[in-house]
């Protein structure tokens, strides 16, 4: 297998996690409108963001950030050191480094292995317009105003595994530039950093790669972050756990994500669903695909009856070891411990076809 492919759920109860650009004086929360209802969401580069973090604070050194261009509102941009070799963050979540004409630098890009879908609501939510006020030891109160909702958020995620420490070069006709590296460049950090990278085929084309070890720890560390993520805005107003509350992964060989109707939201609109029958057709449908045993991340007291009904519809798979549920952190810990330990070094390469 070569990917993993998951879906996540988020429970969020009167918060405020990811805000747009704000009204006048109210803070607004992000959202979209289907069919006239509106559901609100978290954005993927929010939860990006939040991933970065977590594994900061497990002591991950994060790849330093520069803004560059003109005045705001004008020509700008940001970007990290693109390196990488040195920086887990720049391996696993991408990147582009444009420099300006005068410098006579190449542009560098690197398109990301650790995937993720917008965390939108399974349901519309009512959102609730707080009036707040400012009135201490002023003699004119100031006024402001914030949304807030709760909901269940889901989104997808697909983590291409034998990406992770693989950096492709470019060939004459550019060809491989979305994980591009200079040869030259990319060498001298790995030899800088002793990581002892080789330059070998991937996917056709000539790369960079990062020894197996070093490998085994990038997936490990994201893995690990997943288990205790921390985040989100308006903190001080609605502190929130953001540890998933409801997630599934399974060991794919392709960039098949198989989870998407098995976890979502009801065609009604009534709320979350989680369903064993769904997710028994599509291993049928993908036999050969996938890698026992599915994993699913189950928080104790959320959403109860649709857990039961689950492992119901599940009771012989789950018998059988094909689907194990356990908490969200011992199922993610665990498996960044099998990752550390080598017992899934098979993922790290692409299966023979």
């Amino acid at each position: 297998m070569a990917f993993l492919a998951g879906k996540i759920v988020l429970a969020v109860e009167a918060g405020a996690p990811n805000n747009g650009a704000g009204d006048t004086t109210t803070g607004r929360v992000k959202k979209t409108r289907i069919r006239g209802r509106y559901y609100p969401y978290v954005s993927a580069q929010a939860f990006r963001r939040w991933l970065r973090d977590t594994m900061t604070a497990a002591g991950s050194v994060p790849s330093p950030t520069e803004r560059v261009g003109k005045a705001q509102g004008k020509a700008q941009k940001v970007t990290t050191n693109a390196d990488p070799i040195r920086y887990v963050d720049d391996d696993l979540f991408g990147y582009m480094k444009a420099t300006a004409k005068s410098t006579d630098e190449a542009t560098t890009v690197r398109d990301t292995p650790f995937m993720v879908g917008t965390f939108l609501a399974v349901e519309p939510a009512q959102l609730t317009e707080d009036f707040g006020v400012m009135s201490r030891n002023i003699p004119e109160p100031v006024l402001h105003s914030h949304e807030f909702y709760t909901a269940d958020l889901a989104a997808p995620f697909l983590f291409d595994i034998p990406r992770v420490g693989t950096f492709t070069l470019p060939g004459p006709s550019g060809s491989g530039r979305p994980n591009y590296l200079d040869e030259k460049t990319a060498l001298g950090f790995a030899a800088a950093a002793q990581a002892g990278a080789t330059t070998q085929t991937f996917r056709g084309h000539t790369a960079v790669r990062l020894p197996l070890a070093s490998r085994r720890e990038r997936v490990a560390v994201l893995v690990e972050a997943l288990a205790e993520l921390a985040g989100g805005a308006k903190k001080a107003l609605h502190y929130g756990d953001r540890v998933p509350a409801l997630l599934a992964v399974v060991p794919m060989a392709g960039g098949v994500n198989p989870l998407g109707f098995v976890i979502d939201g009801a065609e009604d609109g009534t709320g979350l669903q989680v369903r064993g029958d769904v997710l028994r057709k599509e291993l049928a449908a993908w036999q050969g695909e996938w890698e026992p045993p599915v994993l699913v991340g189950w928080r104790p007291g959320f959403r109860d009856v649709l857990r039961k009904r689950f492992e119901a519809d599940l009771a012989e798979e789950i018998a059988a070891g094909q689907v194990v549920i356990d908490h969200p952190r011992t199922v993610l810990l665990a498996l960044a411990a099998r990752v550390r330990d080598g017992q899934h070094d098979a993922w790290f390469d692409d299966p023979a076809r």
